[in-house]
């Protein structure tokens, strides 16, 4: 049994949902309104459920959620999310649909305040895990810390999405990846876990 991520993806043969997304997005900065909506909602859903059930499921989210148009996905009324909750291609849970539709509203208001989701993230970078789960649950719904550690791990906001020794960690870190760009002789191999 693999010990880490880096550790299941390069254990054996390429995976068909698992070695894409961790080799090219897992770790690396994203700036996307629409891209940062899709890492939220499919963490989102994948509380309780495993990462390769969400990831096979990706283009059914996408199909779903409008492509995670921000726009769209926050102008849902009561009938859209209950048409979602009957489609086979997501996980059907009402309650993550419906924190998935008001997180999006979220990040529509945060335009006018802040310029948009990225440059919140931006503007409260660098915070530790727990300061990030306070921020993360006092602005959005379906909070908890591993969901927010997994969001921003995934996104390059917290280290700890790849092992020192996996070849993706420094793609990640010469990508961008915000925690790296704060290090002031702190070792880069820090986990928030």
């Amino acid at each position: 049994m693999a010990r880490t991520y880096c550790d299941g993806v390069a254990s054996g043969a390429l995976h068909p949902v698992h070695t894409p997304y961790h080799d090219t997005e897992y770790g690396f900065p994203v700036e996307d309104e629409a891209a940062l909506l899709e890492r939220l909602v499919l963490e989102i859903h994948q509380a309780g459920l495993s990462w390769e059930l969400i990831l096979r499921k990706r283009d059914g989210y996408r199909i779903a959620f409008d492509g995670f148009d921000p726009e769209r996905v926050a102008a849902y009324d009561d009938a859209r999310i209950e048409e979602m909750a009957l489609n086979p291609g997501i996980v059907r849970n009402r309650a993550k649909i419906r924190a998935s539709v008001h997180n999006a509203r979220v990040i529509v208001g945060l335009r006018d305040r802040h310029g948009g989701f990225s440059a919140w993230l931006e503007a409260h970078h660098p915070l530790s895990h727990p300061e990030w789960v306070a921020l993360f649950r006092r602005t959005f719904r379906f909070m908890g810390p591993e969901i927010v550690g997994e969001f921003l791990m995934s996104t390059g906001y917290l280290p700890g999405a790849h092992e020192p020794e996996c070849p993706v960690h420094a793609r990640a870190i010469a990508a961008g990846a915000a925690w790296a760009r704060d290090l002031s002789g702190a070792d880069s191999a820090a986990s928030p876990r």
